[in-house]
């Protein structure tokens, strides 16, 4: 299994924390957010990793090779050259080509300003079908990326749901939407190349789209575990209110 880190992002709302490096290279009790996450995919026994670059790349990519020989693990960097132009769809994209055409596993993707329970990561990576972290819990607001999902299934411990999603995004109905993707998900080997082309038409029809929105047209055809949080924490961070937040789940976390 592949992790893929998203890290290309400028990060603006946390300026001028992000003037001069990249978010996912922002340290909390001297660990950037970076090596936090794949030390938790490496606990989860990942140990390939892509990392996509772009706003300060030279930072990110001198870092990794550092990570790689801390912890044995192999690291690749893959730029999104058009960064400041684009959005999570197209960097995306670049990583989950590289695998559609070099053949490669199964890969969790992760946005590369997420602080999570280490338990998150080993959820997803356990599901045999693609899948997304839900978050069942939180009590969701108008920031909070959405989804409703239609004929939903659980299993019998009541930790994995199935059905087709209806509708994702920031602008749902609160009271109707089944929870919030936090930006932790997985795509099986089978699935790629049809999430490939998922994403070709998203970036056609604008390359500011997110690549969440392309699960809500995979779930139509193939099977997805909507994986729930049932109270496991974690945070993105966007602004300085969540960097506080990020801080706060560290300290807990690690106590």
């Amino acid at each position: 299994m592949i992790g893929v880190m998203l890290a290309a992002g400028m990060g603006t709302r946390l300026m001028p924390l992000t003037k001069d490096i990249p978010k996912a290279l922002l340290e909390i009790n001297g660990t950037t957010l970076l090596e936090r996450m794949i030390k938790n995919c490496i606990d989860a026994d990942i140990m390939k990793f892509i990392v996509l670059v772009g706003y300060n790349k030279d930072k990110v990519i001198d870092f990794c090779p550092e990570i790689a020989e801390k912890y044995d693990i192999e690291i690749i960097t893959i730029e999104n050259e058009k960064y400041d132009v684009t959005n999570t769809s197209v960097s995306t994209y670049l990583a989950s080509k590289y695998i559609e055409e070099n053949d490669l596993d199964d890969f969790i993707l992760v946005n590369g300003d997420n602080v999570v329970d280490p338990e998150i990561i080993s959820r997803i990576a356990k599901t045999k079908n693609t899948g997304m972290i839900i978050d069942n819990f939180k009590e969701l607001n108008e920031e909070s990326f959405k989804l409703i999902i239609d004929d939903e299934s659980f299993n019998e411990d009541k930790t994995i749901a199935n059905g087709k999603i209806h509708s994702i995004g920031k602008g749902l109905d609160i009271p109707s939407s089944s929870g919030e993707f936090i930006g932790v998900s997985k795509v099986v080997s089978d699935d790629v190349a049809e999430f490939n082309r998922i994403l070709e038409r998203l970036i056609e029809e604008d390359p500011q789209n997110y690549y969440d929105f392309a699960y809500k047209d995979l779930s139509q055809i193939k099977t997805i575990d909507f994986v729930l949080t049932n109270g496991l924490k974690w945070t993105e961070i966007d602004d300085h209110n969540d960097w506080e937040t990020a801080h706060k789940l560290i300290e807990e976390l690690e106590n």
